[in-house]
């Protein structure tokens, strides 16, 4: 059994965010922390050294591969904040309500599992606030905790 690269840590999340360059990806990396504070009820934890996790689970991969990571999370990189929402890649009926909602987001760019925003200013927080309940129930459905 190999252990997944990106491990929680103990290190600090509001320490981290003191560190975010530039102050603007700071300021947003708060307001998103807000955001996802609110939609998962969760208190945030590090995931390695630049990861802002969200609640966590285990699983195992159809290879045998057993599997313990966040369910949600975001990075404040600094050309783009990486949104990891694993929801609307694990499921067909959330990735197509994510399809419509990726329509009124504004803009942004996907990866496999991940959402790649510039800056806030934009996109619609109301709508990336969707993408990510959506997302958060999909995760809790498909990975329930105990």
């Amino acid at each position: 059994m190999s252990e997944a690269k990106t491990q929680i840590t103990t290190a600090s999340v509001e320490g981290f965010f003191d560190t975010v360059e530039p102050p603007t990806k700071r300021d947003e990396a708060r307001v998103l922390d807000a955001m996802f504070r609110r939609v998962t009820g969760e208190a945030p934890k590090m995931w390695g050294p630049s990861i802002i996790g969200y609640g966590e689970y285990r699983t195992t991969y159809e290879s045998g591969r057993d599997v313990h990571t966040m369910r949600t999370g975001f990075s404040p990189r600094k050309a783009k904040h990486s949104l990891y929402l694993m929801g609307g890649y694990c499921d067909d009926i959330t990735a197509q309500g994510r399809d419509e909602k990726l329509a009124r987001l504004g803009k942004y760019s996907t990866g496999k599992s991940c959402l790649y925003v510039n800056k806030l200013a934009d996109i619609d927080l109301a709508v990336l606030e969707d993408i990510v309940a959506a997302d958060w129930q999909t995760m809790l459905r498909l990975f329930p905790e105990g």
